[in-house]
């Protein structure tokens, strides 16, 4: 068995004066920082290294290491999440244009940032997941309703299921906005990006041919318009 070094005890009596949940959120915002930069690889032994602490004041706070990477699942991804951008996709007092460059600019705000991005691109080259659990929410919260009221805004009160080439159509638009969060945060490529103007450009591309698609999907399914 390993014997924690000096320093390690150290950091563990600091934190031991800390409130217990000041503790935990300490501990929980060093995983993130960790998990970010180096990914899903190392286990608590080098999460406890990395942060200068034993292992086994971890485990005082998280019954596992799938526990702790839930818990940052829960502090990066839903914390950020808000259910007003559905809310606000939904208001049809609003043109779509408005409501989807509102929606982008917000959401963009709070997905475009270091820890966000690495965390969410590391889970997914691990197969963890958070990027299943992320991407179903996003499905059935953002993307699901802005294809519905697509349909509405050009005057299609259908109310059958999405069809796949909808969905794939607000895909196109939602993932070219994403891009440019990796541009910024995985590639790290210099200069800055406007992601306001990316986003305005991505989103009349995708109203551009909406219609279109939505029509002609409709029509492949033999629906009845």
């Amino acid at each position: 068995m390993e014997t924690p070094n000096p320093e390690a005890l150290s950091a563990d009596r600091h934190f031991s004066r800390m409130p217990p949940e000041a503790r935990k959120k300490e501990l929980l915002a060093k995983a993130i920082e960790y998990f970010s930069e180096e990914g899903f690889d190392g286990g608590t032994r080098a999460l406890a290294k990395r942060i200068g602490i034993t292992q086994p004041l971890i485990y005082r706070y998280f019954t596992s290491k799938e526990d702790l990477i839930n818990e940052v699942y829960q502090a990066v991804y839903l914390a950020q999440w808000k259910d007003e951008w559905t809310e606000l996709l939904r208001r049809r007092d609003l043109p779509l244009r408005d409501r989807l460059t509102a929606f982008y600019q917000d959401y963009t705000r709070a997905i475009f940032n270091r820890p966000w991005m690495r965390i969410f691109f590391f889970a997914g080259l691990k197969g963890l997941d958070i990027n299943t659990r992320y991407i179903n929410r996003v499905i059935d919260h953002l993307l699901i309703p802005i294809c519905e009221e697509a349909r509405a805004s050009v005057g299609l009160a259908h109310d059958g299921p999405v069809t796949a080439a909808e969905l794939d159509l607000v895909w196109l638009m939602h993932g070219t906005i994403f891009y440019q969060g990796i541009r910024e945060h995985i590639y790290q490529l210099p200069g800055r990006i406007d992601h306001d103007r990316s986003a305005a450009t991505a989103i009349d591309m995708y109203l551009g041919v909406a219609e279109s698609v939505i029509r002609s999907s409709f029509a492949a399914d033999g629906t009845t318009l």
